[in-house]
């Protein structure tokens, strides 16, 4: 069994009773897992390149109890909807409903020799949804570890990371690559994760005390994302065809050089030649924020992360009017190191690096300036780096 540990947790309690309350079932497994703010390296981790990640203090909780049949039987808290599914009858395939994630996991268990056990669970997230911190991800990692739990199988997290990233392709649609499960699982508290996203080799990197993470919600989520994600990776591809017919080497842009990609443009064209630019000079700046982190310097992790931004912008299309907007009104605030767009895109949050004494300052005047200027209101969260999914209760 994944190795867990008893913890006494008032949310952990929480979805016990409330799984006792709608099933009349115990609880015997109570799992944890973190979402994730990504502070820099967007869009790499499909093409085999470097992100920068940190696990956060935002969980699904997920409480299981063992059925005599061989069903799933799925109640969110959030939703306030109740879900089934046969163990014995899962398929491919989308149907557009956030119980996907889970049908998703059992349905590669099982193909891949997992023998489940049927379940009941009972599903709380506090992951932000909409937000780009991959509330998605750390349901299939929470539901993942609870169902494994029950079935008492010993799962390695690292396949259980490439399996949750699996289900996510072929039961939900989104051609997504492996960060989000993999820090969901190995994040540690105080530190950012440098992630080889080709070898799954990581390093982990302490985050200073004199800077806070602080992340700014647009509330906004144009539905542009999931069909605008898939484009540029298919764009991505063509532009790793058409390189490797002079560097047959080329397997990713991973691979890929600015000289190279300078020499071998003209076959490319426009759009694909500023989408594989900004993968290899993203690339690039990971490497640049992990030697900062290393050496103490946020000035240059910060221009690592604004060098991102205006990237994201302008080669990969994915940042949108309320990003940019609080991405200028960080820069212009006093005791930022930097700013950026987290996540896929089109919407969803900023991840700022602030010193700590200027947090409250920083604040106040962003969320008066960007509900000034957008009429919105941003909900601003003040964040440390948390440890990965975990097992946190048996019975």
């Amino acid at each position: 069994m994944i190795a867990g540990e008893q913890v006494q947790s008032p949310k952990a309690e929480e979805v016990r009773a409330e799984l006792e309350r709608q099933f009349g079932s115990k609880a015997s497994v109570v799992a944890r897992a973190p979402g994730r703010v990504n502070l820099v390296g967007e869009h790499t981790d499909y093409n085999d390149g470097f992100v920068m990640p940190a696990a956060l203090e935002f969980d699904t909780w997920v409480a299981a109890a063992e059925r005599a049949d061989r069903r799933v039987h799925l109640q969110s808290m959030n939703f306030k909807e109740r879900v089934e599914f046969d163990l014995d009858n899962i398929h491919p395939g989308s149907t557009n409903h956030w119980s996907d994630y889970v049908r998703g996991v059992a349905g590669v268990l099982e193909q891949q020799g997992t023998k489940l056990r049927g379940t009941n669970l009972l599903i709380r997230g506090d992951v932000p949804l909409g937000a780009g911190l991959s509330s998605s991800a750390s349901l299939e990692v929470a539901t993942g570890l609870a169902m494994c739990a029950i079935a008492e199988v010993e799962l390695d997290r690292r396949k259980l990371a490439l399996l949750s990233q699996r289900a996510e392709h072929e039961y939900v649609g989104t051609k997504c690559g492996i960060m989000d499960q993999f820090v969901s699982l190995f994040g540690k508290a105080d530190h950012a994760l440098m992630l080889d996203c080709r070898s799954l080799e990581y390093k982990l990197l302490p985050l200073r005390d004199e800077a806070r993470l602080v992340i700014c919600n647009t509330n906004v989520k144009h539905e542009l994302a999931t069909g605008e994600y898939n484009q540029r990776r298919a764009d991505c591809e063509a532009g790793v065809a058409h390189l490797k017919q002079f560097h047959p080497e080329v397997r990713a842009l991973r691979d890929v050089s600015m000289d190279q990609l300078e020499k071998h443009k003209g076959g490319l064209g426009e759009r694909v030649y500023r989408r594989c630019r900004h993968v290899v000079t993203e690339n690039e700046r990971v490497r640049a924020a992990a030697d900062a982190l290393v050496a103490g310097r946020l000035d240059a992790f910060g221009k690592a992360m604004y060098g991102s931004h205006a990237s994201l912008r302008n080669d990969y299309e994915v940042s949108c009017k309320e990003l940019d907007v609080l991405v200028k009104l960080a820069s212009e605030q006093v005791g930022v190191y930097g700013a950026r767009m987290t996540g896929g895109g089109f919407g969803g949050c900023t991840v700022n690096l602030v010193e700590a004494g200027a947090v409250d300052g920083f604040i106040a005047a962003v969320k008066a300036a960007y509900k000034s200027q957008t009429g919105l209101d941003a909900d601003i969260h003040v964040c440390s780096a948390a440890n990965g999914a975990k097992v946190v209760d048996r019975g």
